[in-house]
């Protein structure tokens, strides 16, 4: 067994205050690595293609890749009118839409033509379909599909996905609305409990999400069918679009759009502060019976079981609820997420966790831990807590009983071995999220 290695692939999106040349974002259901360029310039078969805009790269045009997107076109025999761009990942573009027929806005998920290996995204979505139950809580802390088909274009066929239209990003209400980067304790805990119920009800149908965190959980807009298309877009900011060119001045290839979109999203605002969340994006998704071989998990939330190289099921969830839970009650996450190798990352679960690193790991960990013995710093998780929380330079609302309780809930899911992890159903049951 080796440890494994695995690159964070640029995912879906949120455009929304970021603070780096690339930073995890997410809009409408679905969440993107942004990269941040002045002037967008890629070799595409040797022919130079230039783009003044912030956008996504225009090497991925071409025959596999994304599909040539223009505001304004209207796909599905006339249903879905395209309005403004959501955003982008590696493996598709998101797009602010109007249903023409329901008379309602969508966010429409456009994949690239090549499938990625190991997707189950379109089966996840489509068993949740089916299965949505409205007695069930949880469910409705799920995004919902309402549509999907396929596309024929320039650059093959492509997976399209109609979702409900979501606001902004717990993430994106922090980075723009939290003078201290923190949640108020009580929102916290009812953003916590909603996750915990999403992801409940997502375990009853046997599908896993291995994707869970902070950016993936967003807010409901329940008012914004009531707006008409003048007031929506203006909601999103008027498109910004810069034209494509090629450097020889020769036509485009058919599979190139005539420009590209600056990706915006719905404002994060205090009124959200009162609107339920979801579980969104659903690209690493994956069914019991049909489980991946490891995941593309930011690696500060990467369960120990991923980066070992060990069968995964749904219990990789727990995890990451476990460092959902610290991040959304202290405003970080528990692991270092800055320059953090996997090597790095086991160590600091290694002061964390309160099992021990299990027997069939061991001798992996051995041949590439070249620290000393004893140089750990015997950091536990509750006083690693306790510390971040009671800092004294953010809001402290909560008590230290409240933050002793979240620390017993955090230790229950962040436990190296899988079966011992306590479920989402548990955690539910703790007094803490029933009482005020």
């Amino acid at each position: 067994m080796s440890i494994n290695v695995l690159p964070v692939r640029p995912r879906i999106l949120c455009l929304i205050g970021a603070r780096s040349a690339s930073r995890w974002k997410r809009i409408s259901g679905v969440s993107i690595l942004r990269h941040s360029f002045s002037t967008t310039t890629y070799q595409m078969d040797q022919l130079s293609y230039y783009c003044g805009i912030d956008a996504e790269p225009l090497h991925r045009y071409g025959e596999g890749g994304y599909h040539p997107t223009l505001l304004g076109d209207v796909l599905k025999d006339g249903r879905y009118r395209i309005l403004h761009k959501l955003g982008w990942g590696g493996y598709s573009t998101v797009w602010a839409a109007r249903d023409l027929r329901e008379h309602k806005y969508v966010a429409l998920k456009i994949s690239a033509a090549e499938k990625r290996q190991q997707s189950q995204e379109v089966d996840v979505m489509r068993t949740l379909a089916a299965a949505t139950r409205t007695d069930q809580p949880g469910s409705h802390h799920l995004m919902s599909m309402l549509d999907n088909f396929q596309l024929e274009g320039p650059n093959g066929s492509h997976d399209c996905f109609v979702l409900e239209m979501l606001g902004p990003s717990v993430s994106d209400l922090v980075e723009t609305r939290m003078s201290d980067e923190r949640l108020p304790g009580k929102l916290a805990k009812t953003i916590a409990k909603q996750a915990l119920l999403g992801l409940d009800y997502l375990h009853q149908q046997k599908i896993g999400h291995g994707d869970l965190h902070i950016r993936n959980l967003a807010f409901t807009i329940p008012s914004v069918d009531s707006l008409n298309e003048e007031q929506f877009c203006k909601k999103l900011g008027k498109p910004e679009t810069g034209m494509v060119r090629r450097k020889d001045g020769k036509p485009l290839d058919p599979g190139v759009p005539q420009y590209l979109v600056r990706p915006f999203s719905y404002p994060a605002d205090s009124s959200l502060f009162s609107s339920p969340i979801k579980i969104i994006d659903f690209g690493e998704a994956f069914l019991s019976n049909d489980t991946p071989r490891t995941l593309h998990t930011p690696l500060p939330i990467r369960a120990p079981e991923i980066i070992f190289g060990e069968k995964l099921d749904y219990r990789v969830d727990m995890w990451s609820m476990g460092c959902l839970l610290f991040e959304l009650v202290v405003g970080q996450p528990p692991f270092d997420s800055i320059m953090t190798t996997p090597t790095v990352l086991v160590r600091q679960m290694l002061e964390m966790c309160s099992d021990d690193l299990p027997e069939r790991w061991q001798q992996s960990w051995r041949a590439i831990d070249n620290k000393a013995a004893g140089e750990n710093s015997n950091y536990t998780l509750q006083q690693w807590l306790e510390e971040m929380y009671f800092d004294g330079e953010r809001n402290e609302d909560l008590t230290r009983d409240d933050i002793i309780k979240v620390g017993e809930l955090v230790g229950g899911m962040l436990r190296f071995e899988p079966s011992t992890r306590t479920s989402a159903r548990e955690v539910l049951q703790d007094p803490w999220f029933n009482g005020e």
